[in-house]
């Protein structure tokens, strides 16, 4: 990041409850379901006091779905960056998913070994590379503003405790983010900060 003048607040949100075209793994973007539209519409309502700047979502469609419902109650626009985007699933595309074939690469992640790979996919590495990126452009970009960032439950898990210098990187291990569920974030010149956790405030 830049030398933040104003720390920027970023509201990163997972993406309200989706439907999907088959039960198979896949990296395509479902969609909102009706539940997951008035999760969305929730979610802008619960941001209404925050003065949204802009809304940021990964490219896929359960994301910016997510994302354009609250830009549209709360009248900005929206920026879409793949960098955002869930882990991939690699060589389990196609399969049930039962066992669940990340569980042991998101272990090794959460224990420290980011250097571990989805099979046929990402490293931890390059995950959080890609991630924090998108995070330091929306916060060199909204410095002293509110934003609204639209991702996924499980980069978010993996990425943003090992952002937050009052976090420890197995801090999701137990607490999954439910759908728009929202982890408060501040910027500024000496890293990140935590604020709140699934909508829970943080010391």
């Amino acid at each position: 990041m830049g030398d933040l003048q104003c720390a920027a607040r970023i509201f990163v949100a997972r993406h309200g409850a989706a439907d999907y075209e088959s039960e198979l793994l896949s990296d395509a973007g479902g969609w909102l379901s009706p539940l997951g539209r008035r999760q969305s519409r929730e979610l802008a309502d619960r941001l209404e006091g925050e003065r949204i700047a802009r809304v940021w979502t990964s490219d896929l469609s359960r994301a910016v779905q997510s994302g354009e419902i609250v830009a549209a109650r709360v009248g900005v626009d929206v920026t879409v960056r793949t960098g955002l985007r869930e882990f991939g699933v690699g060589d389990a595309a196609g399969t049930t998913g039962d066992p669940d074939p990340f569980a042991s690469t998101f272990a090794a992640w959460l224990g420290g070994d980011l250097s571990a790979r989805i099979p046929g996919g990402e490293s931890g590495l390059e995950v959080v590379a890609r991630y924090e990126a998108v995070l330091e452009e929306v916060a060199d970009a909204h410095r002293g503003e509110s934003v609204l960032v639209v991702s996924h439950g499980g980069v978010m898990c993996l990425v943003l405790p090992l952002l937050a210098r009052n976090l420890a990187p197995d801090h999701t291990r137990d607490l999954p983010l439910p759908s728009c569920g929202v982890v408060a974030l501040e910027a500024d010149a000496d890293g990140w900060v935590a604020r709140c956790w699934a909508d829970r405030p943080l010391d």
